[in-house]
């Protein structure tokens, strides 16, 4: 999808970062990425033809690259250098620590800094970039973490984080952790057998005497069972790590693998946290289908990974807490039939954040991806660049 009528012709180029990391008892990528004692980190650059800059906007997800999705690519079309900065677990967030994506998030600030010169930058965190630009910037501005929540070094308070200019948090959640939380299967009895299930816990059963619209009892019910389930797999996951840990050699982590994480009271009724969005609908598709299915939400992680993005009670990582610690501007862009990110979320972030600048901008009828949405794509990215060009951080 590219921007109606571009302004300029958008050029790519790969980009190669690489930077030294002290060895660890186990390697948690697989091949080169992350072996030698080095890590190399992959990006795409992309540029306005003959529009020299010295503004570059960064994006990097969690779990996923950004280069084929319509808000970096459009933006190029508009005059904007940026950068789809791909971390070391990019495609793969099976080992992911989020202390360590903050450390290559930082290997490219210094590069952008250092050689290609940009004067300014700006992170636009989408979809689950926002909550992970908001704690790159919040450790920048205060660095307080020192370690991962299962106790391995991530100092990060001696990194030398570089702090941005501004924010830009669009179509973005609140944590990977607080979307799991809200999210996971509460009906799922055996962690070992997925079809042992509590029926009136199963959204997806028939025979749940529960059914849309939810009442609000069934929804607190609902959500403290989440809240049970996601903290008996954190007890797991930490009894095992010390037993592990006392029984000593060279076996020190493990995979794991956690049944039906897609089965959000959201999906099935629309009144529980109310925006445009279409009944019955989820980023990964069918809710149902995409419950049961090999890829979710947390689906496959290391004991470590669960540790530091998905447990609501140890990860490091809370859009409202990292919006409390920032003090640059902060532009919050709403999609208001986001199928994606919670109709809530967008509300919170702006709500709590500290910037004495802050603005939030709801584009009406705009889904996740923009897709079939030219226009809401374009008033997207326009809101982007006046936002952009009023605090003088374009040239």
């Amino acid at each position: 999808m590219t921007q109606l009528n571009p302004k300029f012709e958008r050029m790519t180029e790969w980009v190669h970062v690489q930077y030294a990391e002290a060895a660890s008892k186990f390697k948690e990528v697989y091949g080169f990425a992350g072996s030698q004692g080095m890590v190399n980190l992959e990006g795409v650059r992309m540029l306005p033809k003959g529009q020299p800059s010295k503004t570059l906007v960064v994006m990097m997800h969690p779990a996923t690259s950004l280069e084929f999705l319509p808000v970096p690519r459009t933006l190029p079309e508009a005059g904007v250098h940026v950068l789809c900065a791909g971390n070391r677990y990019f495609r793969n967030d099976t080992p992911l620590t989020m202390e360590k994506v903050v450390l290559d998030l930082n290997a490219y600030m210094r590069h952008a800094r250092e050689v290609w010169g940009y004067q300014k930058i700006v992170l636009l965190g989408w979809s689950g970039g926002g909550p992970l630009s908001l704690f790159f910037q919040s450790q920048a501005e205060n660095p307080t973490i020192t370690e991962t929540p299962a106790g391995d070094p991530a100092d990060l308070k001696a990194a030398g984080l570089l702090p941005v200019d501004a924010i830009i948090f669009q179509a973005a959640n609140l944590s990977r952790a607080m979307l799991l939380s809200e999210a996971i299967d509460p009906s799922v009895l055996d962690e070992n057998d997925p079809d042992r299930r509590d029926p009136e816990l199963d959204i997806y059963d028939p025979r749940n005497p529960n059914q849309p619209p939810y009442s609000q009892d069934y929804i607190r019910y609902y959500r403290g069972k989440q809240l049970e389930r996601i903290r008996r797999r954190t007890a797991w996951v930490k009894e095992t790590l010390e037993r592990l840990k006392k029984r000593g050699g060279n076996e020190v982590e493990r995979g794991m693998l956690t049944h039906r994480t897609l089965a959000d009271l959201r999906y099935l009724d629309v009144n529980v946290d109310p925006n445009d969005r279409p009944p019955r609908t989820c980023v990964m598709g069918e809710p149902e289908s995409a419950n049961s299915g090999p890829a979710g939400l947390a689906r496959y992680s290391t004991l470590r990974s669960w540790l530091s993005q998905w447990s609501i009670d140890d990860s490091n990582v809370s859009g409202v807490r990292g919006a409390a610690s920032i003090t640059v501007p902060l532009l919050v862009i709403e999609n208001s039939a986001d199928e994606a990110c919670p109709a809530s979320d967008p509300g919170k972030i702006y709500a709590a954040a500290a910037s004495k600048d802050k603005t939030r901008k709801v584009i009406k009828g705009a889904r996740h991806y923009y897709q079939g949405q030219p226009e809401l794509l374009k008033e997207a990215t326009d809101s982007c660049l006046d936002w952009l060009r009023a605090r003088n951080l374009l040239d």
